[in-house]
């Protein structure tokens, strides 16, 4: 079922009712102080956290909900390569050298989780072996492309195409042209990966507080920042909420849009249904504008995602919007129940290249946002510049990502989910005659 947007729960997804730990975290009560204040519990806050207090920062971190509430905790856990779409766009603001170091940086964000769940050795599934799907022969040819550029920036894992005809050694359906392996990339259990952080983070000092959602912030050379009980003293301010900043700062807000993505479970699979569908147990999308990607859990249930939604509302039942979608996948699974379905809100910028910066006029306060789908790795990538940019004074990674300016979505907060439905609609009419 969807979560309420305002549950101190979290979702009631399939990850929710398989969490391997629990946290003790308390409600902000009275004042407090530290180097740093983050608000957001999700990856991009946690990671920062981890990154600042690895470096001898005092931390506090403030979760309006629960650790992990948003799309940390919700998304379908594909660990995928890269960060942005099309990153040649950004050549004549940032150059070739430039473009070059985000697209090697895509490529270190996957890196960054693969070692930090080995160093606090995070039981969070994690799962190697992705796949991007062909709907199209074009799509085959990107593929192949991407496979030349990839061995030309050093990329060490195996990757490999696939023709029509093999495409059964990755997935049990007749729907694809082709596909392209990638051993570099993968799958996980995202909440465990959170929770999992969240105990780092604890590990190494910083104060974690959940049901703490900020009221007010005072900005300045010290900021101060108000919840309901409490608040918080900091030199420095990182605001880490993505899709759900709402009206905390309107101008960050107005950069991000919010866009719901929905997930089911199905009922446990036996061996060979599980070995059917998904012979090598890999991570696997298309390249639709309303793509699919889906995966196994570690309990053999086909987790199907995809959906994207930019109207603002929510299907009222969402087992019933995308069960036809994994059927058109996998007709074969008529028969199998659906166990969970959940939705949640994932950051859109206009431009697709995550936000990473400060603003202007408080040169303390710090922003991550707007990771466009692929919020697990480029996340953990954030946490890593924002930790150098505060910590170090210095980050040439986060330099590179604060030279790309970023629109303000037009129509303001009521009306800007509408008109990007619209532009999406376009997109997928294109798409539907062949013109994309």
């Amino acid at each position: 079922m969807n979560a309420p947007v305002h549950s101190d729960q979290h979702a009631a997804s399939y990850y929710a009712a398989t969490v391997n730990r629990q946290l003790a975290c308390s409600k902000l009560e009275g004042e407090a102080s530290a180097d740093v204040c983050i608000i957001g519990g999700g990856f991009s806050g946690l990671n920062t956290a981890i990154e600042l207090a690895e470096r001898g920062l005092s931390v506090i971190l403030l979760e309006a909900h629960r650790i992990g509430w948003g799309a940390s905790g919700r998304n379908g856990g594909q660990l995928i390569r890269g960060v942005g779409h099309d990153v040649d766009q950004f050549e004549s603001v940032i150059g070739a050298s430039g473009v070059r170091e985000l697209k090697l940086m895509g490529l270190e964000a996957v890196e960054i989780v693969r070692q930090r769940v080995a160093k606090f050795q995070i039981d969070c599934d994690l799962t190697w072996g992705y796949c991007d799907l062909a709907n199209k022969p074009g799509h085959l040819q990107g593929f192949a492309e991407d496979m030349a550029e990839l061995k030309q920036l050093g990329y060490r894992h195996e990757m490999r195409l696939l023709q029509a005809e093999q495409m059964h050694e990755v997935v049990g359906s007749n729907r694809y042209v082709g596909g392209m392996i990638d051993m570099g990339s993968g799958h996980l259990h995202p909440l465990n990966l959170a929770l999992g952080e969240a105990a780092a983070a604890q590990s190494l000092g910083v104060q974690l507080f959940e049901n703490s959602a900020v009221t007010r912030i005072d900005y300045g050379s010290e900021v101060r920042v108000h919840t309901a009980s409490g608040s918080v003293r900091a030199k420095t301010l990182v605001l880490a909420c993505n899709a759900y900043m709402n009206q905390l700062n309107p101008n960050l807000g107005g950069k991000v849009l919010p866009a719901g993505s929905y997930v089911i479970a199905t009922e446990p699979l036996s061996e060979a249904q599980a070995h059917a569908l998904i012979p090598q147990n890999m991570a696997l999308c298309d390249q639709r504008v309303a793509l699919d990607y889906y995966r196994l859990s570690a309990d053999r249930r086909l987790l199907f995602g995809g959906a994207c939604h930019y109207s603002g509302r929510d299907p009222a039942d969402v087992a019933a919007y995308m069960r036809p979608k994994m059927l058109a996948v996998f007709p074969h699974l008529a028969d199998v129940k659906i166990d969970y379905q959940w939705g949640g809100m994932i950051g859109i910028g206009a431009n697709r290249l995550p936000q990473i910066g400060k603003l202007k006029d408080q040169p303390n306060v710090f922003y991550a946002q707007a990771y466009s789908g692929h919020g697990v790795n480029a996340t953990h990538l954030a946490g890593k510049l924002l930790g150098e940019a505060i910590a170090l004074r210095e980050s040439s990674g986060f330099e590179l990502f604060a030279g790309v300016p970023h629109m303000t979505f037009p129509g303001g907060k009521y009306l800007r989910s509408p008109l990007l439905a619209l532009g999406m609609g376009w997109h997928r009419l294109k798409e539907a005659v062949g013109l994309e």
